[in-house]
């Protein structure tokens, strides 16, 4: 839209021009002129109606080949592609497709305990171990998978602020769970000072007087004020699964020999890698079809015809 002004206004300026310039120069006529400009302002108004559908479906973009069909990131880098979120939970001694899910939610962040939760249920089993990738790290969800019985192991990705700008993070204080405090850097102690909610989230605020004469401020904060430190009221749950990863760091590394398995070989050796469909009920169907005939033949890998047929029958 604002691409279409700008191009409006310099027509604008160009009837201007016209009108002072010498007959014999060569420039558009005023008739054309007047027609790109009824031209944009028919595209303006086509903007503006595609600007209202978002905002009434409470959407930040929308696709006008498919419009199910997002805008999402590729990873390792800034480029994006439109198309769809597909999810997979993928058992670890078989390499079997246990469920899978088609949406066009762009990240993977609010994903993860509906997976697993679904994945459970499909096993069968009490308790599960879940292994993902650091764009399902979220404090909820990994609450509410734990609340469920089920452990995830995932990377923590270092998203500090502080960090980028060459100061002291978030990890470099240590949180005392029998004091309720932090201990900074300088070895000075963070009290609990106030709590609030922030997009309904409790998070804690811990902070120190000792800040104004401290000798490594610079290195903290650049905050007159000093360094605070703000902490979820469930961030132990966090705490813990860091502590397992560290622990068993071979789980996180399981998870690319899981995840991966299936979508190379449906993206390669059965050669689909796009979907052909549009509209997401369509997509779904797609991807069932896809999965289904992965999981036939990882069957008759595993145990060959004759008995695949006799299980089935």
């Amino acid at each position: 839209m604002k691409d279409v002004e700008k191009k409006i206004d310099a027509y604008l300026d160009e009837l201007d021009e016209n009108d002072a310039n010498e007959p014999d120069e060569h420039n558009p006529t005023a008739e054309e002129l007047k027609e790109k400009i009824e031209r944009l302002k028919e595209r303006m108004q086509e903007y503006k109606g595609l600007k209202k559908q978002m905002e009434d479906a409470e959407e930040t973009q929308i696709s006008l080949t498919d419009p199910d069909s997002r805008s999402m990131p590729l990873a390792g880098g800034p480029r994006t592609q439109v198309g769809y979120n597909v999810q997979v939970s993928v058992d670890e001694k078989h390499k079997l497709i246990v469920d899978h899910e088609v949406t066009n939610e762009v990240t993977d962040r609010s994903l993860l305990s509906r997976m697993a939760k679904r994945a459970k249920e499909a096993l069968g089993v009490d308790e599960l171990e879940v292994m993902a990738d650091m764009g399902y790290y979220d404090g909820q969800q990994v609450k509410d998978c734990v609340e469920e019985g089920i452990m995830p192991y995932i990377p923590k990705a270092e998203t500090s602020a502080s960090k980028k700008l060459g100061l002291f993070g978030k990890s470099d204080f240590q949180y005392d769970s029998e004091l309720d405090c932090y201990w900074c850097p300088a070895g000075e102690m963070l009290t609990f000072r106030f709590q609030r909610q922030e997009k309904g989230r409790i998070r804690r605020y811990y902070a120190t007087s000792a800040c104004r004469q401290c000798p490594i401020k610079v290195k903290c904060t650049r905050s007159k004020e000093g360094r605070r430190i703000t902490r979820w009221a469930y961030e132990e749950v966090l705490e813990k699964m860091e502590r397992r990863v560290r622990s068993s760091p071979e789980k996180v590394k399981l998870r690319k020999r899981l995840a991966e398995h299936p979508f190379g070989t449906i993206k390669h050796s059965m050669d689909q890698g796009y979907f052909l469909m549009k509209g997401i009920p369509n997509v779904r169907a797609e991807a069932s079809l896809s999965f289904l005939a992965y999981n036939i033949k990882r069957v008759i890998n595993i145990l060959g015809v004759p008995r695949m047929i006799e299980a089935l029958a």
